[in-house]
C-alpha cells in the first residue's frame, strides 16, 4: 500500500535541515519501499506499512540529529481528500492539516480559535483536519490545531497535495 509521510518543520536543502538524499536514505533504511519526495517541504510518498515512518523519524533523529515528527495518511486518503476539495471555488485557500488523535470537533469554541488566526475549521476526521484560509498563500492551521490539540502538527495546502496526485497519485 502506498503512503504519504508528512515530516514537520522539514525544508530539505535549508541550513540546519537535511538533504533530500538524507530524507530518502532515511526512509529507505527504515523499511520503506520506493520513498519519492515530493517538493523540498518533506513531503514523501512510500510503498509498504505506515509504521515504517516512524521508524524514518528516529533514523533521522539518529543519522542527522534532527527530530521532527512524522504523520501519515494513506495516498488513497489523501486522494480522496483531494477530490472532495479541489472543486471548490475557494480550493486554493484551502489546507490539510496532521495531527495526532481523533477529529477536531467543528464546535464554535473551535471556530473561535480558528477566526483568530483568520481561518475556518471545513471538515476533520482521525489525524487530519481541512481548513480554509482567509487568504490565499496563507498557512494558518498548525497553530490553531497544535492549540486546539494540544499537540504537534503539520499542514500541507490543497494545491500542493492536487499537484502531488497528479505526479505520484498513480504509482
Amino acid at each position: 500500500m502506498r503512503h504519504v509521510a508528512f515530516v514537520r518543520n522539514l525544508n530539505q536543502g535549508q541550513r540546519g535541515h537535511v538533504t533530500t538524499a538524507d530524507l530518502v536514505a532515511a526512509f529507505v533504511e527504515a523499511g520503506c519501499h520506493d520513498p519519492a519526495p515530493f517538493q523540498s517541504n518533506g513531503t514523501v510518498v512510500f510503498a509498504g506499512d505506515a509504521e515504517r515512518a516512524q521508524d524514518a523519524a528516529l533514523v533521522l533523529a539518529a543519522r542527522a540529529s534532527v527530530e521532527r515528527e512524522i504523520f501519515t495518511l494513506t495516498l488513497d486518503e489523501v486522494r480522496a481528500i483531494v477530490t472532495d476539495h479541489a472543486p471548490a471555488p475557494d480550493a486554493a485557500r484551502r489546507e490539510l492539516t496532521l495531527h495526532v488523535g481523533g477529529p477536531i470537533t467543528l464546535g464554535p469554541r473551535a471556530q473561535d480559535e480558528a477566526a483568530r488566526r483568520r481561518c475556518t475549521l471545513l471538515e476533520s476526521a482521525a489525524g487530519w483536519t481541512v481548513t480554509l484560509n482567509e487568504r490565499e498563500r496563507e498557512s494558518n492551521a498548525t497553530p490553531v490545531i497544535e492549540r486546539l490539540s494540544g499537540a504537534a502538527a503539520t499542514s500541507r495546502g490543497l494545491p500542493t497535495l492536487a499537484r502531488l496526485i497528479a505526479r505520484l497519485g498513480h504509482t
